[in-house]
Parts: structure tokens; C-alpha cells; sequence
């Protein structure tokens, strides 16, 4: 097992989140294909908090792209505890890699781990964008052009690839925890932003289960393409009540939204939940503890009985 650089930041700012980082790290360092470990955002900037992701950088040898990225879905459940699939991060910048987001429970919480993976020719161009602090340097052996233009070519596909109806359920399940960590901040544009993705991502789902030859782009032609039928009816309603709540939601109007959208999957696409509906049953139980946390957390302690 390689020795991990994590001194620089325990000595940062010695972030909750420290155990499972390296936890993390040593499952991904085990591997012979990953050359190259960062961290970014604000654990390698010294400014995380109790609700700051963990944003891992591996660089895999570009050989080894291809099958590291497909084998994670199993890699990150069995060896990190998962609780679903990755969800194909939309809103990372592209960096020459793929993005992919695991909710992994920890110490009682769910943490969004946001992982890029990128081949590893394209680590000394990422290095000078992003900043990072190295983990892991395995400078990997030597990679010939062929392998470079297969792994730029699998990231293209791989990110343009349609998503299926289980994938835009998990996208809502990611955003879920994207929007509370959101309100708790109080960022409010970006909750806003996250709320919009939430909403498309329900449309997406209704499009994807009842009109997947739909030759309309976006938003249009809804009612007249989904409407037609009494299911698709009773999904537009689901999407109206969406819609017609706030611009920037509170965490109630969160939890009712994914509440919303499983039971718009069970009607519209329930393939869509095989093999998750244990996934999910912990996911709730998940948000529910962090919701009684929250609210204890905020209730003022008890006064002196009265007469």
C-alpha cells in the first residue's frame, strides 16, 4: 500500500471528514491503475465545515480509464458503502475526465463524495486549473497515443450517453442532499440553481419513461406529448405541484419533492427502483435523522417548570 500525503491537510484545519478521506483514499490507492490522488474545494483549501463534501481527484493510468470508470458502481458500495450508484455529476466543469457523485454514510450521516476521475495524461494540464492538495503520486508508466485517444473518446461518450430512468432518480436522491446542505448554508442562489436542476431532472424522468422518442427538445410540447394517456396526466400534475412551489425551497419543500418524484417512478417507470428500494428505504432513514438532528439541535433547552 503506497503512503498517503494527508499531513498537509490534517495540519490544515483537521476536517471531520478527515477518517473518511483517507479511508477513501486507501480503497482508490489500492488499485495499481490510479497514478494520481488530489484533493480539492474546501478540504484542500483548509475552509471545510461539518457539511463540506469530500472532492477526490484520481488520475488512472489512460489504459485502465475505461473499465476503472465502469467497475466504480461496484467498487464504491461493496468497498466504501455506497449507498447507491454514482450519479453522472452535471455540474462539475469538464476537466478532461468524468465526474461522478456517491452518497457514502458515515458516523450516522450521508456525504456527498464527489469523485473525478480523469486518465492520467490529463493530470499536469488539470494540476495548473484546479487546485489541489496531492495525496498520491504514482507517476504511471509509459502511455502510447492510442490509449490516450480511447480514453478521451470513452469520457465523451460516457457523459453523452442518455440517462435512464433509474439514473434520474438517483440524480434527484444527490440533488436532495446537494439542496439541504444548501439551505443549512443559507446559499441561496445556488439553491435556487439546484431546485431549477431538480425540477428538469423530474421532467426528464417523465420524458424518459413516457416518451423516450420524443423529438421535442427541452420543455416543449409537454402536455401534448405526455398528456395523452391517464398516467401521463396524473406525472404533468406531479411536475405542476413542482413547479408552482417556491423559487428557493426550505427543507420541507425538498423532502416532499423526492417524496413526489418516488412515487411518480413507481407509477410511471417502477423498473426504475428495482434493486434500490433498499437504497432508498435507508436513504429516508438517513434524512430523517438528520432532520430530528437538526431540529433538536435548534429547539432552546427546557426552562424552570412554572406553577
Amino acid at each position: 500500500m503506497p503512503t498517503l500525503q494527508l499531513a498537509a491537510i490534517t495540519q490544515a484545519n483537521r476536517p471531520a471528514q478527515l477518517p473518511l478521506l483517507s479511508k477513501l483514499a486507501d480503497i482508490l490507492a489500492t488499485s495499481p491503475e490510479v497514478t494520481h490522488l488530489m484533493v480539492r474545494g474546501s478540504l484542500a483549501h483548509g475552509t471545510a465545515d461539518r457539511l463540506s463534501d469530500v472532492d477526490l481527484v484520481a488520475g488512472v493510468h489512460d489504459a485502465r480509464f475505461p473499465s476503472f470508470v465502469e467497475a466504480l458502481d461496484t467498487l464504491m458500495p461493496v468497498e466504501a458503502g455506497a449507498l447507491l450508484p454514482g450519479w453522472r455529476d452535471t455540474i462539475v466543469a469538464d476537466l478532461g475526465g468524468v465526474g461522478l457523485v456517491f452518497l457514502v454514510p458515515d458516523e450516522g450521516k450521508l456525504h456527498q463524495i464527489d469523485l473525478y476521475v480523469a486518465p492520467a495524461s490529463r493530470i499536469p494540464r488539470l494540476q495548473e486549473t484546479v487546485s489541489t492538495a496531492v495525496l498520491l503520486d504514482r507517476r504511471p508508466g509509459p502511455v502510447a497515443a492510442p490509449d490516450v485517444a480511447a480514453a478521451e473518446s470513452f469520457a465523451a461518450a460516457f457523459l453523452a450517453r442518455p440517462r435512464s430512468c433509474a439514473e434520474l432518480l438517483i440524480e434527484h436522491l444527490v440533488l436532495a442532499v446537494l439542496l439541504h446542505k444548501r439551505i443549512k448554508r443559507g446559499q441561496r442562489f445556488v439553491a435556487y440553481s439546484e431546485w431549477y436542476r431538480l425540477h428538469t431532472a423530474t421532467k426528464d424522468l417523465i420524458k424518459t419513461a413516457l416518451a423516450p422518442a420524443s423529438r421535442f427538445w427541452g420543455w416543449y410540447q409537454l402536455r401534448e406529448e405526455i398528456g395523452i394517456t391517464p398516467i401521463g396526466r396524473a406525472c404533468l400534475r406531479d411536475l405542476d405541484a413542482a413547479i408552482s412551489g417556491p423559487a428557493v425551497p426550505e427543507a420541507a419543500d425538498v423532502t416532499e419533492a423526492i417524496e413526489r418524484v418516488l412515487t411518480l417512478a413507481e407509477r410511471a417507470c417502477p423498473q426504475a427502483l428495482d434493486g434500490l428500494h433498499d437504497a432508498v428505504a435507508a436513504y429516508r432513514t438517513y434524512q430523517e435523522l438528520v432532520r430530528t438532528h437538526s431540529t433538536s439541535r435548534a429547539r432552546p433547552p427546557a426552562g424552570p417548570a412554572r406553577a
